[in-house]
């Protein structure tokens, strides 16, 4: 059960995440693997309500329904490419930050797939679903999956 509305509590820090969020529609990150890696970092955190949220939103853009279902295994599963695979790899790394950072052959595996730019902008993507509290915030209160999907234009994906 829901413990509170934080978007209706905190109204203009929610709105001003949302801008924050909706930046990253400008990155050099494709919008597949947006979704993703938004996917996965929230599976990470236990976020119903994100994953929820993301899974509808690769959906409606599109995305291969298998894929979803794969994003959890995606080490072994064959339908990722290999800047899927790179970017799945640094959204791990970074969610769950080991102790002595960043491993180099992670870091290299990722710097292959992705130009200086293109890093820089995935790392602030992974960062941003990682700090920018979406997940924290779902979690914490007990957001419902699927509460707000009228409200995202995500009873588009027509999944029930």
């Amino acid at each position: 059960m829901q413990r509170l509305n934080y978007f209706q509590q905190s109204s203009e820090l929610t709105k001003k995440l949302m801008e924050f969020g909706a930046l990253f529609q400008k990155t050099t990150i494709e919008a597949p693997i947006r979704e993703l890696v938004e996917i996965r970092a929230s599976q990470l955190y236990g976020c119903a309500f994100c994953v929820d949220m993301h899974i509808k939103m690769a959906k409606i853009h599109v995305e291969r329904e298998l894929r979803l279902h794969h994003v959890a295994t995606w080490r072994e599963s064959t339908l990722f490419s290999p800047r899927e695979r790179a970017a799945l790899a640094r959204t791990e790394v970074l969610t769950r930050l080991p102790a002595n950072g960043v491993p180099d052959d992670i870091f290299e595996r990722v710097r292959t797939q992705y130009s200086e730019k293109a890093l820089s902008d995935l790392t602030f993507l992974v960062g941003a679903i990682n700090t920018y509290t979406w997940n924290r915030l779902n979690v914490a209160f007990r957001m419902v999956p699927g509460s707000s999907d009228k409200a995202f234009g995500l009873d588009k994906a027509n999944l029930e």
